[in-house]
């Protein structure tokens, strides 16, 4: 049970609980504002702050978090199983840690029993929490001690009075009926499955989603796509292997290079010269050609003809002239003979060199071609590397593709699987779920009598465990909050009597909105006869006008009011002592 909420600030107004019922009631005026957390007396804050000091994340909109409040260290008692009673400190300054006094902890490893305080992190006082209140073990896939406590005390902060089987609007129902297999005693191991076909389903659609997406759907691609990629990027690999394989690496590669490189720079001047020989061959037999002996026969007819008669002197002195020009033009032909000659042996010197070289250069591109350097046989191993890689990467987008395509058929037979495993788990379970049943039919007569249909209805769903709380009186805000009330009782008196629960449950004032006076006055006497009969704990913040219709009703509060008694009239009369 819970014993004792207080602070270090002197204006706090601590809060001592006693077993049964504890009325924690709040005057009100016409101005008053429940729903405004600055202006309300704090009954809503009683209920934020016990999460808090139960390990509650402290986020920047958490009430302790807030700056009047963060340096406040609050402390909250109550009694721990095994060991009587605790006590733990928070601050939301320092929100990460805890401090209690005695250190509960058994498994501490020390040598000696601890009995002082202790401080340890909000983490492992979360897991001291679900061991001790709830009796989690350390494998409790699916089930949290924070969402069984958001069962047993609902949070109008979180809209917990939305839905009697959810504790916040967003929470998924395969996750909030796992805690509530685990309170009621049904197999939560089968119930959270149920939470994990959901993760796996939320990802198949994400991961669809992506593959439709034009962008996206390049980088996930499809089976089919995939497929042929990997046989092309696999014979790439193969092709690079027997490469590797038949490399021979030659020693002196880089000097072999290099001469072949000579080599056809040598072919090339040859070439060239040769041509440059060859138009001067040409040149100069045509030049021999043209060097003929001049013909002077002509000169005698023309001066015959002339009747002049050529001395012997002159004739002598021309014959002269005739040699003279005669052996002007032998030894031209001499001379271009001579270079011709010359020419034809550069050219057929540059023939036979060229044959060498020929012969050279294939020798060399043969060692070449069979072989190569080392850097080369290097950069033929990263590049196998590369793409080996490649071929991985392709065969895992192909696994997810293939396994996207299949995982509607596979999830579709799991949910089926698991549908029929519930249900005849719930055959199995029949003491239990009638258990739950007949609690919660019990205290909804209490409510509205017995000529009202009412009925907790546990099934086997596609989707998850479905736990249905009805009662018929119509669809409106207080028949639904009253839904709410007699399913936390059932679930509170089921997990205490078992084991799996703590014995108190904690409610706000917001549970009584719209509800007719007889409800109310009724509600609160089950709940008093409840907590008695079962040896629990019934906390309750109530607005004095509601409490007034109760009591109107026949209910007597008298030994149920619960000191201090909140009012919104001045600044000290609130919770907190102070207006923030």
């Amino acid at each position: 049970m819970l014993r004792r909420l207080f602070a270090d600030h002197a204006s706090f107004h601590s809060v001592t609980f006693r077993p049964g019922i504890n009325l924690l009631v709040a005057d009100t005026t016409e101005s008053s504002r429940e729903t405004d957390s600055r202006n309300g007396t704090g009954k809503s804050s009683l209920i934020e702050l016990l999460h808090f000091l139960l390990g509650a994340n402290a986020g920047k909109k958490s009430l302790a978090s807030r700056r009047p409040l963060h340096s406040i260290t609050f402390a909250l008692t109550l009694d721990w199983p095994g060991n009587g009673q605790v006590t733990v400190e928070r601050r939301g300054s320092d929100a990460g840690f805890v401090r209690i006094d005695p250190d509960v902890r058994h498994d501490s490893g020390s040598l000696f029993d601890v009995t002082g305080p202790a401080v340890i992190s909000t983490a492992e006082w979360n897991r001291l929490v679900e061991q001790a209140l709830f009796g989690l073990g350390s494998d409790h896939p699916g089930i949290s001690g924070r969402t069984l406590l958001s069962f047993l005390m609902r949070r109008i902060a979180s809209k917990a009075f939305n839905d009697a089987v959810r504790t916040f609007p967003q929470q998924s129902e395969a996750e909030a009926t796992a805690n509530l297999a685990y309170l009621l005693g049904l197999d939560w191991r089968l119930a959270a499955e149920f939470r994990e076909i959901a993760a796996r389903e939320s990802t198949r659609r994400q991961l669809k989603k992506a593959v439709d997406d034009p962008v996206w759907g390049r980088i996930v691609g499809s089976v089919a796509d995939l497929r042929g990629q990997i046989a092309l990027a696999e014979n790439e690999v193969s092709r690079l292997k027997e490469q590797i394989a038949s490399f021979r690496v030659v020693p002196a590669y880089e000097e072999l290079k290099n001469r072949a490189d000579s080599i056809n720079r040598r072919i090339r001047v040859i070439h060239n010269e040769d041509v440059t020989d060859r138009r001067n061959l040409e040149d100069l037999q045509t030049s021999v050609s043209e060097a003929a002996d001049p013909d002077t026969s002509y000169l005698e007819r023309a001066y015959q003809e002339l009747g002049v008669t050529l001395g012997r002197q002159v004739r002598q002195r021309f014959d002269d002239v005739q040699a003279f020009h005669t052996s002007v033009v032998r030894n031209r032909r001499r001379y271009l003979m001579e270079e011709i000659n010359s020419v034809q042996q550069r050219l057929e010197s540059r023939r036979r060199e060229r044959e060498q070289l020929g012969e050279e250069l294939a020798s060399v591109l043969t060692s070449l071609e069979e072989g190569g350097a080392l850097e080369a046989l290097t950069a033929l191993q990263q590049a196998l590397a590369q793409k080996q890689a490649s071929v991985d990467a392709l065969k895992h987008r192909y696994e997810a593709a293939q396994a996207l395509e299949s995982s509607a058929r596979q999830i579709t037979a799991k949910r089926a699987e698991l549908q029929e495993a519930m249900a005849v788990d719930l055959d199995e379970r029949q003491a239990q779920t009638s258990e739950a049943i007949l609690l919660f039919a019990e205290y909804a007569r209490r409510l509205y009598g017995p000529e009202h249909e009412a009925y907790l209805a546990i099934q086997s769903g596609t989707n998850s465990l479905k736990i249905t709380p009805f009662i018929d009186r119509g669809d409106s805000r207080g028949i639904g909050n009253m839904v709410i009330f007699c399913l936390d009782l059932t679930v509170a008196v089921i997990a205490h009597r078992h084991g799996r629960g703590p014995d108190f449950l904690v409610h706000d004032s917001h549970l009584f909105d719209g509800v007719d006076d007889r409800q109310i006055s009724t509600a609160l006497s089950l709940a008093a006869e409840v907590a008695e009969e079962e040896d629990m704990q019934y906390i309750v913040s109530l607005n004095s006008d509601d409490l007034a219709k109760a009591v109107r009703r026949g209910f007597h509060p008298k030994d149920y009011v619960i000191e201090p008694r909140l009012t919104d009239r001045n600044e000290e009369g609130g919770l907190f002592g102070f207006r923030f």
